[in-house]
């Protein structure tokens, strides 16, 4: 019950929140990404796209970079955990600030587990405001080894 109530104000939010993006929306799909060498950040964003059966969704493509950077899973209290560590790393946002709210209303049961996230979120260097679209060709371990990214503390 818990999970449809946040899935449902998802979908409600996507097409507002995609309208008040800056940012352009990237020219690929989860093919093209599958493209770059295999240690890459593009590599590895096509195999979680395609592991997850997932399209890249317009000027929200940062949402799946975070994902494989951070080594979050899709379920429900993984994408509110992801929002913490984002929250941890810097980035403010009325959408991150709203699935915190809510998610820590509706999974309180998760709370060490969200702050454990934050607390990885403070440890890395920020990272939550690059233009990933300009680093797909590199090394992920180079990116998580130069912005200390790890999913545990």
């Amino acid at each position: 019950m818990r999970a449809a109530i946040l899935e449902k104000l998802y979908d409600w939010s996507v097409a507002p929140y995609q309208y008040f993006k800056k940012n352009e929306a990237w020219q690929f799909n989860a093919n093209d990404l599958k493209r770059y060498p295999s240690n890459s950040l593009g590599y590895h964003m096509g195999q979680f796209l395609t592991e997850n059966s997932f399209q890249l969704q317009e000027k929200l493509e940062s949402h799946d970079v975070f994902h494989v950077l951070t080594d979050t899973g899709i379920s429900v209290p993984d994408e509110i955990s992801m929002q913490f560590y984002l929250l941890g790393n810097g980035k403010r946002s009325i959408y991150l600030f709203t699935v915190i709210c809510i998610g820590t209303i509706l999974y309180p049961d998760y709370w060490q587990y969200f702050k454990s996230k934050y607390k990885c979120g403070r440890s890395a260097l920020p990272f939550h405001q690059l233009n990933f679209q300009k680093l797909l060709h590199q090394p992920i371990e180079r990116i998580k080894s130069t912005f200390l990214i790890s999913k545990n503390i």
